[in-house]
């Protein structure tokens, strides 16, 4: 009776995982669960609301959140090396307050280029503090988070920096270097593809793939760690810079977003955990990120084509969170 039952017992894994090609639910669920989501969503909102399926609301939704895409694709690459960056939110809002003050003071093109260049080197900050000093990424981009979002404030003087009138600022923002195409849109693309081919196709994606899977195991085949870590984060601040001067040409201004970091921050990491990204490490692809920054653009371009009560759209969204890490750690487990 024992072992007949212990036959049936193992037997039915087995036959599971043939029937999954090998793979058990949890696996597949998060491989392929942000696919299933996104596809089923944007077919119920294409059946159900007549003005979701235009060129115009498409258009909108790509456009209102491209600057979290941006954002969240270099997230992905940190939080794949095991890492976490709180400091994204006030990065963006640093180099949209940069760019905005060189273009009043000194040439609106140079404003665009010294906004963008202050991602990378706020991120090499970053990776000094955790490579290089081994303070936990939470804490020190935690910290750094307050003090580029006080730095913010400082360029700013609390006020908002009108640039609206420049066309060759807003172009940027507002323009279409391809007709028909935002360039918000466009530049979204590429930094998904970019940071796609260089995490799937070049030997550093595969380091970080390997630090965030085992980093002593790594330390020990000879991957410098502390370096690849270290880029990481300037990559995340890259996205972060140029997110955040996209968006400072799309509205004419650059401005402090004390409040309003924090919450670009969490909303990145939400993406790409979303995304089916595991916030362990070792996991994860940028096309996932992308799709997990859609999925939540559809969702919330549905509480304001139905008109429904902002709050659930939050219980919605954290639901989705929850379920998305306890299928990770599932899968993990298994």
């Amino acid at each position: 009776m024992t072992t007949d039952t212990a036959t049936e017992t193992t037997a039915a894994p087995a036959a599971a995982a043939r029937f999954t090609g090998g793979r058990d639910i949890p696996a597949l669920a998060r491989d392929y669960g942000i696919i299933v989501a996104f596809v089923a969503l944007f077919v119920i909102l294409a059946i159900t609301t007549p003005n979701f399926l235009t060129s115009q609301n498409l258009q909108n939704v790509l456009d209102q959140n491209a600057y979290m895409g941006i954002a969240a694709c270099g997230a992905t690459l940190v939080i794949i090396a095991g890492g976490f960056d709180l400091s994204v939110g006030a990065i963006f809002a640093l180099a949209g307050a940069v760019a905005a003050w060189v273009a009043i003071n000194v040439d609106p093109v140079v404003g665009l280029l010294a906004g963008a260049a202050v991602g990378p080197v706020l991120g090499v900050l970053n990776g000094l503090l955790v490579s290089g000093v081994g303070i936990h990424s939470f804490l020190a981009t935690l910290a750094s988070s307050l003090a580029f979002s006080g730095l913010a404030v400082a360029v700013t003087g609390g006020f908002l920096i009108d640039v609206s009138s420049d066309e060759s600022f807003v172009w940027l923002g507002r323009g279409e270097l391809i007709p028909g195409v935002r360039n918000s849109i466009l530049m979204f693309a590429l930094v998904a593809v970019a940071l796609g081919l260089l995490l799937s196709r070049t030997l550093y994606g595969r380091y970080v793939y390997a630090v965030g899977g085992n980093v002593e195991a790594a330390r020990l085949s000879g991957v410098r760690t502390g370096l690849i870590t270290a880029m990481t984060f300037v990559i995340c601040g890259l996205t972060a810079s140029l997110a955040g001067v996209l968006e400072a040409a799309k509205a004419g201004s650059g401005q402090a977003l004390p409040g309003g970091a924090a919450g670009l921050a969490l909303g990145t990491i939400a993406a790409v955990v979303i995304g089916g990204t595991s916030i362990k490490g070792g996991q994860g692809a940028v096309w996932r990120t992308v799709l997990g920054v859609l999925l939540l653009a559809l969702i919330n371009n549905a509480f304001n084509i139905l008109n429904l009560q902002p709050q659930w759209r939050d219980i919605l969204t954290a639901a989705i969170i929850v379920s998305a890490v306890a299928v990770n750690t599932i899968a993990a487990r298994r």
